[in-house]
């Protein structure tokens, strides 16, 4: 059993990660968010210490770290604002613990070079979530993928709605120094999981651009992909509407793929990767962030 700390426990995305950590057979002893709203954390231990201040949380890591290796902090999960990410990574790997970061790892590229040499200087890790990389649908298409033959031009589409209120354009996600835009915060998962498919981006075209929707086309090694991104309800068809649930779906060569589901156990499976020596680290992240950015140069030099 080792000990995590979590950073935004009160956040959106915390309840996947503290899920992960229980789900694994490890312990959560601490964690950090400026906001109180952290009720949840009953469901995992009662004897959880919660820190409003970074200064604190963090001289509580650095005096466990000189007590018996059992009783230290061995990961500290990051669930923090997107633009907190590199700052939360050095954090904890300065007061010796790795990393396992939320989506993206950082907003800009450069930062990955900072986290690797402080790697380097630390002897601690950076892990990220690249959780597509694991839905039980994409792996059996990138295993059918690998078996198709060589130098084959697919014929790609990619549609994803996933509908959100308008708090999100007044919060920090739709802040584009802080979260890094539609494209960062929502759009990295998706172009993570097509660089895995179908390999680098050799140019981009957008075709629709706001703070709510996107869509364009990557022309890739392997396939040319037409995608739409979408925050907005109003752009899911009456009976999606009806449903009540997201819309992925990403078709290849005429035939789709509806990967909707399959997403309760994704971050757990991320956690058992990362914590058996497999997991996804800074360089397995550095294409799809360099993409994200290129994609924002690109609205920001057309607008």
């Amino acid at each position: 059993m080792e000990n995590f700390a979590v950073i935004g426990a009160a956040g959106y995305i915390a309840p996947k990660h503290l899920k992960a950590i229980r789900d694994t057979g490890n312990r959560i002893i601490a964690v950090l968010d400026p906001h109180d709203s952290v009720g949840l954390l009953d469901q995992y231990g009662y004897d959880i210490k919660y820190f409003s201040d970074q200064d604190r949380f963090e001289r509580f890591l650095q005096k466990l770290r000189c007590t018996h290796d059992e009783d230290r902090v061995h990961w500290v999960s990051i669930c923090s604002p997107n633009y907190l990410h590199d700052s939360h990574c050095r954090l904890a790997m300065d007061t010796g613990a790795d990393v396992i970061c939320e989506k993206p790892l950082v907003i800009s590229p450069w930062n990955l070079g900072i986290l690797k040499s402080i790697e380097e200087r630390t002897g601690h890790n950076v892990f990220t979530v690249l959780q597509l990389r694991h839905h039980p649908e994409l792996l059996k298409i990138k295993a059918q993928l690998a078996l198709g033959p060589a130098n084959q031009t697919h014929r790609v589409n990619l549609r994803y709605i996933t509908p959100r209120g308008r708090w999100y354009d007044t919060s920090w996600k739709g802040n584009v120094e802080k979260s890094g835009g539609l494209i960062t915060n929502i759009g990295v998962h998706l172009l993570d999981m097509l660089i895995w498919m179908f390999g680098d981006i050799e140019n981009i075209k957008i075709y629709v651009k706001g703070d709510r929707r996107l869509s364009g086309q990557f022309i890739m090694r392997d396939a040319v992909v037409n995608w739409f991104l979408s925050i907005d309800k109003d752009d899911l068809s009456d009976e999606e509407e009806e449903i009540c649930k997201p819309v992925r779906v990403l078709e290849i060569d005429g035939i789709p793929c509806n990967f909707a589901d399959g997403f309760t156990d994704l971050h757990t499976n991320v956690y058992k990767e990362i914590l058996r020596g497999c997991g996804y680290g800074i360089d397995d992240a550095r294409p799809a962030i360099e993409l994200a950015h290129r994609v924002r140069k690109y609205l920001e030099e057309e607008s």
